[in-house]
């Protein structure tokens, strides 16, 4: 069995270095292993191809950042090109303990031809699940009612123990069928982001088709959440791109979105304020 797998790199070359290894132990499939730069420092760049050309992976330099979903696209179309019908995307801070994790799953998605996109149980460094999602209430678009549920001991639903049909796959690290995917139009460009993957889930949902969740398979995203950068431009970065899903995917009635908009407004600005005061 032949797979791609695509690591997207934007300054992040030790991270792929390391994933790289982990993919090599990978028993029962050969993989082509892609990474995709994002136009990352020219140290970085240069870092990710001499990877690859140490290793035997296929390098593509992007010609722009245009985020997540564009650059994972690159690394699509042309697993698309070299007639691939499974291709793991993952995160480069992704890790594979398992030796027979890609083949797994693979094996899942041969049995179920509907499955357009599978995903499998995901640690985070300090153990917490990561998968799967399901799509919000329109309650959940407000954010001060989800602390409130918060404070009240309220939690969404607790993730099953087990494999499932779901909605939403995090999107640090899946497994799509591409022929699936090309005919969805590939992943929606139109946000740099954040959202991808409740887009994601609408697009295979809208086409027929869905997303399964693997829990007996496990992988570990060692994810630094420190290292995200300014919290308020990721904010306003994350509305941005949620303005376009509820406006072209959620559904919602046009009065419902506009009044989430202003809620939305009020909450962002507050947090400003409060940073702000919390900085002086």
């Amino acid at each position: 069995m032949k797979v791609a797998v695509i690591l997207l790199n934007y300054n992040s070359s030790t991270d792929c270095r390391k994933c790289v290894s982990y993919l090599k132990r990978q028993k029962g499939v050969e993989l082509e292993i892609i990474i995709v730069d994002n136009c990352s420092r020219d140290d970085d760049r240069d870092n990710a191809e001499k990877l690859c050309q140490e290793q035997g992976c296929t390098f593509i330099p992007a010609t722009a950042n245009r985020g997540y979903n564009a650059g994972n696209n690159i690394g699509l179309r042309y697993s698309a090109e070299k007639g691939y019908k499974y291709v793991l995307i993952a995160n480069p801070d992704m890790e594979f303990p398992q030796e027979d994790y890609v083949i797994r799953v693979v094996d899942v998605m041969e049995e179920k031809p509907e499955v357009a996109a599978c995903g499998s149980n995901i640690l985070s460094v300090s153990g917490e699940r990561q998968n799967p999602w399901v799509f919000s209430s329109m309650w959940e678009e407000f954010p001060v009612i989800i602390h409130i549920a918060k404070m009240l001991g309220k939690e969404r639903t607790p993730l099953p123990p087990e494999n499932c049909y779901c909605d939403i796959l995090h999107g640090c690290c899946l497994m799509i069928n591409l022929p699936i995917i090309s005919q969805c139009g590939y992943f929606d460009e139109n946000i740099f982001l954040y959202c991808e993957e409740a887009i994601l889930g609408k697009q295979i949902k809208k086409h027929g088709n869905r997303m399964y969740y693997l829990h007996d398979v496990t992988a570990v995203h060692r994810h630094i959440e420190s290292t995200k950068g300014n919290v308020m431009k990721r904010y306003k970065l994350f509305w941005q791109s949620r303005r376009y899903y509820l406006k072209y995917y959620s559904g919602y009635s046009k009065l419902f979105i506009a009044i989430i908009d202003i809620f939305q407004k009020v909450y962002f600005y507050g947090k400003m304020f409060y940073f702000k005061l919390k900085k002086s």
